[in-house]
This record gives C-alpha cells, sequence and structure tokens, in this order.
C-alpha cells in the first residue's frame, strides 16, 4: 500500500477525533503561530495537515491566509464539512511535500508531526529543499517530531525520533533555534506521547 493510500484508509475508517494526534484546541501549534503575527501575516502553511484543526483556530484568530498540504484528499473532505459556512476558506494542496513545488513563500511553516515520517535521509533533503524554497529570511518554522523518549510508530508506521538539537542539527545553517517545547501529548485513548516542538526563524 501507497503512502497516499494509506493515510485515505486512516481517514475512510476513522473519525477525526479517534486517531491518536487528534487535538481538540490545536495547542501548542495555535500559540507559537500567534507569538509570530507579523509571520503569519504573510501566510501559514500547514504541513501533513490532516483534519487537524487548527486550521479553525487559526481562522477564528483572524488568520485567513493559510494553505493546508497533505497526502489524503480524504482529510480534507472532513476539513471542509467542518468549515462550511465560513467566508474565509484555506487552500488545499493535495501533494507529497517531498515533491511540492510551492508557487510562494509563506510566513510560517508548520508540521506538527509529518517530517518524522521521513527515514531515509533523501526523503528529509527533499523536504528540507522545499522548505527552504518556501520560506525567506525572517519566516518562522515550527515543527514538533516524537521527541527521542516518545514512540517508536505511529499509524503501523516507523518514524524518527528528535530531541530538538539533533532536529536543529538536521535541519541545518539556514534556520536559526528560538524555542523549544517539550510536551506529553494525550491520546483519545489516554495513553502519553512525548513530542519536542521546535521554533526556527529562517536566516
Amino acid at each position: 500500500m501507497g503512502k497516499r493510500d494509506h493515510w485515505n484508509s486512516v481517514y475512510a475508517t476513522k473519525s477525526e477525533d479517534t486517531v491518536s494526534w487528534f487535538q481538540k484546541d490545536a495547542q501548542p501549534s495555535l500559540d507559537l503561530i500567534l507569538t509570530h503575527p507579523e509571520a503569519a501575516a504573510r501566510g501559514v502553511v500547514d504541513i501533513g495537515a490532516g483534519a487537524s484543526r487548527l486550521v479553525d483556530r487559526l481562522l477564528d484568530n483572524g488568520i485567513e491566509d493559510v494553505t493546508l498540504l497533505d497526502l489524503s484528499d480524504r482529510s480534507f473532505d472532513v476539513v471542509r464539512d467542518r468549515l462550511i459556512g465560513r467566508d474565509v476558506q484555506p487552500t488545499f494542496v493535495v501533494q507529497d511535500v517531498t515533491a511540492w513545488q510551492p508557487a510562494r513563500t509563506f510566513g510560517v511553516w508548520h508540521d506538527r508531526a509529518a517530517f518524522h515520517f521521513l527515514s531515509d535521509r533523501a526523503s528529509q533533503d527533499a523536504y528540507l529543499s522545499v522548505l527552504k524554497s518556501a520560506t525567506a529570511p525572517g519566516a518562522i518554522v515550527i515543527m514538533a517530531t516524537f521527541a527521542d523518549d516518545g514512540p517508536e510508530r505511529c499509524s503501523a508506521l516507523p518514524v524518527r525520533r528528535y530531541s530538538s538539537e539533533e532536529l536543529s542539527t538536521r535541519i541545518g545553517p539556514s534556520f536559526r533555534l528560538l524555542e523549544t517545547r517539550k510536551i506529553g501529548h494525550q491520546t483519545p485513548g489516554g495513553t502519553t506521547q512525548r513530542f519536542q516542538y521546535s521554533v526556527f526563524e529562517a536566516v
């Protein structure tokens, strides 16, 4: 089964609030983005957005230039249904981020748990190349991965765990580390998953 088929199957068989990564309040991502309003005003792209409610919260806070990218078109069906009636809608991009060719740059690049699924260096390099092309100096990059003491698998797939130092080294000198947070995410099933959030500035 290919990656797109895998994620479409997930969203076809599970409701959004039962998957392990579900967050009703989209925290701490929302607060981290709102801390950088000037960058957010230049557009936010959410990588691996899935059916996340981050877009709802961004629109609630007046951030209207939002682009969602994900492999799964089924996940976006959930989002479209949820946003019916809103005057402002996000831009939907159904694409593998490693093959994406963005036509613009963004003030905020947000990724909660997409990068950590890229276990081989070639895919990581392709991701980082897209990241650089989609950001300009001063842009804010918010990336969350499983922490070094977090799970080794998610949705039956292996993941690459990172400390903030390891992630900073992997991203490279084009991005300056501003802030790190280590949190415990409570899944709908009642377990705790250890995440690390890193905030960078493009230089």
